[in-house]
C-alpha cells in the first residue's frame, strides 16, 4: 500500500491511498471544517465521502512531470513508468501550484 498526504496551500487537505482495490482520496475532516477550505481540484469537490477509482485520478496524474524531467526521475529513482503513484510520490513534493504530495511512511510499533 502506498499513501500520501495531500496539502493545499500548506494546509493538510486529505489522504491519497493506493492499495489492492485501486485508489482512494479522502478529504481530512478538520480541513473540511475550515473557512478557507477549497477543493484541490474541480474534479474533486469538497465532501466527506472518499473518492474511489481503479486508476490514479486524472488530477493527480496531471501533476507528474513529462518529457525529459520524467525521464530523469525514472532513471534517477529507478521507477517503473507505469507506477504512477510512485512517480507522484517521488516528483510532486513541491509542485507548481497550490497542491503538494508528501509520502506517508508506515510506522511500525512494537
Amino acid at each position: 500500500m502506498k499513501k500520501a498526504k495531500i496539502y493545499y496551500k500548506d494546509l493538510f487537505a486529505g489522504t491519497l491511498v493506493e492499495d489492492e482495490h485501486g485508489f482512494a482520496f479522502t478529504y481530512d475532516s478538520w480541513y473540511l471544517q475550515q473557512p478557507q477550505a477549497r477543493p484541490i481540484s474541480l474534479t474533486l469537490p469538497l465532501r466527506e465521502e472518499s473518492y474511489k477509482s481503479d486508476m490514479l485520478f486524472p488530477f493527480f496524474d496531471g501533476l507528474i512531470p513529462e518529457g525529459w524531467l520524467l525521464n530523469i526521475a525514472q532513471e534517477h529513482w529507478k521507477i517503473d513508468p507505469r507506477d504512477r503513484m510512485a512517480l507522484l510520490l517521488a516528483c510532486c513534493k513541491d509542485c507548481i501550484g497550490a497542491v503538494s504530495v508528501i509520502e506517508e511512511h508506515n510506522s511500525i510499533t512494537y
